[in-house]
């Protein structure tokens, strides 16, 4: 059975496959560790194999998890809920699932009462109504609202591509990247500077179809921290 040092070298070797085949250098890539599955010596083990991002959904988790390892890079990748937003401001280097108006300003608010600026990525919808994130229709009016607000900085989007098929998994982050590129034009044209350099698209399943479509950031789980990960 692979040890974690060995499953993060299989990634490691996967991810820099997948730069070369997609003309990018393995330095564009961020690999963030999700971790919501396992505690702390785990993470521990992980940080001794070289992982400093990681990822988690829960802001319990992420307070106990920060808090033992605070030089760590920690991003909450979960459903936010407003009432357990102050756990996540500050200790968040990146929140990547913000979608709604209401939460934007209340991150500003803590944020402001923390006296930092807090990075933030927009998640936009896959398309499936069940699911969250922004409706490609609405991004713009998320992104300029939130350029008025002086204690959030949006650095780009994420999406999460429905599981089980590469094809369309490649086809949603390339309708992302797409989305992106058409809001940084509309966004200029209105006289507002804000960069959307981070893609954060693809998880265990289809992080090389993330990586060939321009993702600057992927969310492994699985194929790091599961040891009968088969995918």
């Amino acid at each position: 059975m692979a040890t974690l040092e060995q499953r993060w070298e299989s990634v490691e070797e996967s991810v820099e496959e997948a730069c070369a085949a997609a003309g990018r250098a393995r330095s564009d890539v961020r690999v963030i560790g999700v971790s919501k599955t396992v505690g702390l010596d785990a993470v521990s083990e992980a940080i001794e194999a070289g992982i400093h991002d990681f990822g988690e959904n829960r802001p319990d988790e992420l307070v106990r998890k920060h808090d033992a390892f605070p030089s760590e890079n920690w991003h909450f990748i979960g459903n936010i809920q407003s009432r357990q937003l102050d756990k996540v401001v500050g200790r968040a280097c990146l929140i990547h699932s913000l979608y709604q108006e209401s939460h934007a300003d209340k991150i500003d608010r803590l944020a402001a009462a923390a006296g930092i600026v807090q990075d933030v990525l927009i998640e936009v919808n896959d398309g499936e109504s069940n699911k969250q994130g922004v409706a490609d229709e609405n991004l713009i009016d998320m992104l300029t609202h939130c350029a008025t607000l002086d204690h959030v900085h949006v650095k780009g989007l994420m999406i999460m591509a429905p599981i089980g098929d590469a094809s369309v998994a490649r086809a949603t982050f390339k309708r992302l990247r797409g989305l992106r590129d058409a809001a940084q034009s509309d966004l200029a044209a209105r006289g507002i500077d804000m960069e959307l350099h981070e893609l954060s698209m693809g998880m265990s399943n289809d992080y090389s179809e993330g990586i060939g479509e321009g993702a600057t950031m992927v969310r492994i789980g699985r194929a790091i921290f599961s040891a009968d990960y088969a995918g």
